[in-house]
């Protein structure tokens, strides 16, 4: 018989397709695993047990969430739901305002924010800006354009008369021109504005003059405005170089505006001197409706087909240049808008199953996009919500049938780990705000708030505390019937059914936490055998499994008979009924039996206790057959 000793020290690939089964000779596979469930990978190799979900509020409906950081110390969390905007502010609502914006015009709202303002655009709505004056505070209304950006839409040739030069004007057109959505629209006649007021039929038209007419004679020499609701309003927009960048709109989707420097909301463009505005398409062999503009070292630019980079240092109408960079494409159903990472920036596939890296390389002077879902596809399936934890480090990525894939990213230490995140529901959107990650998630066909929390060891969970010992505690009214895990003075008690909005518990605690259980799920990939016993029919058994643990209070291993906990109770233990203390250090299990399959993992750690779990490294000891 032949044997081994395997220590396998690092998850740093983290959970790996099934398509790499047969490749144990890549370092992802000696580096990876074959499920990572409701855990996170630390830097340094090791698997943790997630946070649980703290419960806040109860949502109206289908909700986006933005993050709103006005400084460091004042930061807020916007929650944008069916004709409403709530501001949150430390798990507390502060400000409630009307909106314009549907159910249906979420997935598709952009936003940027400067300071005290935030801009949020939507090709059906006109641009809203939202400010902030204090804490509860906050006023919404459409944009108060400077200056407009306009365009030609209607054919050559077709003429506008208007029958005066001054006052109010009927404006006749040659063809059939007007529609309903002009009235409020701006058009300009020789480069001087007028404003339609009312639609008699489509050849004719009522307006007021704003700057004087040179002439109450027929005309060609006209345009409109770029956004109305006749040809719908920008798409989506960032900060770049003290500009406003406006991308792509219902009618011209491959098309931007750049403001004047300094004057945000003027996009007159002058004579073409440096601070003025500036205007183009994105002219190649597709015309691709613009995504996401992204202001990072270059403007950046995301298209349904290609990513473009836009240079000029700075950007002035004379020096302004576009380059195409890659073909990957973004997807179009939604707006996931990119984020930073380490100077590169991150952003999602058109085809819904990668995640990208969009670098700048110096030595080839460009951009490249390297799929970071490469090994790891099966966990990313149409996403529609994507936020990055600078403080841990960890992007968040959910997708449209409800789990969250989270990635651990350390570019230079060569660390690039996804896991899945599951819970008793949906997660439907996500937010980040210095830190902390906020999500809407679904439970029972109702929207809620939560956040998680390093302190909680359950989903959709709340605390409470008491100065003296309680049994019945409520406030559990979101959690109404529901079968939930019950953590009193740090010790788990198990499961328990919520009833009439509070729980019963014994003994009597003083400090309770309550919520949705959810399993974690620490399966390593099949052991790498090779020659004859690399075969199915070969027969393997493992002799034992040291798992390293730290900070670890509950352990539930698989070793081929079943799920068993883990005792870590010592003799010194002063009290069987107190909570259990965190572990550190080795333990050394047993295993029983031979098996033939050689894609049965060896080992599987899972369990729901609602404790702390940390795995360092696991070290196996196998025999085989010759």
């Amino acid at each position: 018989m032949a044997g081994g000793r395997n220590t396998k020290t690092s998850f740093t690939a983290g959970e790996l397709g099934d398509e790499l089964l047969g490749r144990p000779d890549m370092r992802a596979y000696e580096n990876g695993a074959r499920r990572l469930r409701n855990v996170f990978i630390q830097p340094t190799g090791g698997v943790t047990r997630r946070p649980g979900l703290r419960h806040v509020a109860m949502l109206p409906g289908k909700a986006r969430l933005i993050a709103f950081e006005f400084n460091t110390e004042q930061t807020y969390l916007l929650v944008l739901t069916h004709l409403r905007l709530q501001v949150f502010m430390d798990d507390a609502p502060v400000a409630e305002i009307a909106a314009p914006w549907t159910e249906a015009m979420l997935d598709q709202i952009a936003h940027t924010q400067s300071a005290d303002t935030l801009l949020l655009a939507h090709p059906e709505m006109m641009p809203q800006r939202l400010t902030r004056g204090s804490h509860t505070a906050w006023s919404l209304a459409a944009w108060d354009w400077v200056a407009q950006p306009y365009f030609r839409y209607a054919p050559p040739g077709l003429t506008l008369a208007p029958s005066g030069t001054g006052g109010t004007v009927t404006l006749t057109a040659s063809a059939a021109f007007f529609q309903a959505g002009h009235v409020g629209t701006r058009l300009r006649i020789g480069g001087r504005r007028i404003v339609v007021t009312a639609i008699a039929s489509p050849g004719v038209a009522t307006a007021v003059v704003e700057e004087t007419l040179a002439a109450a004679a027929p005309t060609d020499d006209w345009d409109e405005a770029a956004f109305s609701g006749v040809h719908g309003w920008p798409v989506t927009l960032c900060f770049h170089q003290d500009r406003l960048v406006i991308g792509g709109s219902r009618d011209l989707p491959n098309r931007l505006w750049l403001s004047r420097s300094g004057d945000l909301f003027n996009f007159d463009l002058g004579t073409g001197l440096d601070d003025q505005a500036i205007e183009f398409a994105l002219l190649s062999d597709q015309v691709n409706a613009i995504r996401a503009v992204f202001s990072g070292r270059h403007l950046q630019v995301f298209t349904s087909g290609a990513e473009w980079m836009v240079t000029g240092d700075p950007m002035t109408p004379a020096s302004i240049q576009l380059h195409r960079q890659t073909r990957i494409g973004s997807p179009i159903a939604r707006i996931i808008p990119p984020v930073d990472v380490d100077g590169s920036t991150i952003f999602i596939g058109r085809s819904g199953q990668a995640v990208h890296e969009y670098a700048y390389t110096d030595v080839q002077q460009a951009y490249q996009a390297n799929d970071l879902a490469l090994v790891a596809r099966h966990l990313v399936q149409e996403p529609v919500s994507m936020v990055y934890d600078q403080t841990r480090r960890l992007l968040h990525v959910a997708m449209a049938e409800g789990w969250l894939a989270t990635l651990t990213l350390y570019r230079t230490e060569l660390v690039t780990a996804w896991t899945r995140q599951e819970t008793a529901g949906a997660f439907r959107a996500l937010a980040e705000i210095d830190g902390t990650v906020w999500c809407a998630v679904e439970r029972d066909g109702r929207i809620r708030l939560e956040r998680f929390d390093p302190a909680m060891a359950v989903d959709s969970g709340l605390t409470g505390a008491s100065a003296t010992p309680r049994r019945i505690w409520s406030g559990l009214a979101h959690l109404e019937g529901r079968k939930v895990q019950v953590v009193a003075d740090g010790t788990p008690l198990g499961g328990a059914t919520v009833g009439g909005g509070a729980v019963t518990v014994e003994p009597e605690a003083q400090a309770l936490q309550v919520g949705l259980g959810f399993a974690h799920v620490i399966e390593p990939l099949p052991p790498q055998l090779s020659g004859a016993a690399g075969a199915r029919s070969v027969p393997l058994r493992l002799i034992s499994a040291t798992f390293r643990l730290l900070g670890t209070a509950a352990l539930s291993v698989d070793l081929g008979s079943g799920a068993r906990p883990v005792p870590f109770r010592r003799l010194d233990t002063p009290m069987l009924d107190a909570a259990p203390p965190p572990f550190t250090g080795d333990v050394t299990l047993r295993g029983l039996g031979w098996q033939r399959d050689a894609l049965r993992p060896l080992w599987r750690i899972e369990g729901e206790t609602p404790l702390p779990l940390t795995l360092l490294s696991v070290t196996t000891e196998t025999r085989m057959t010759d």
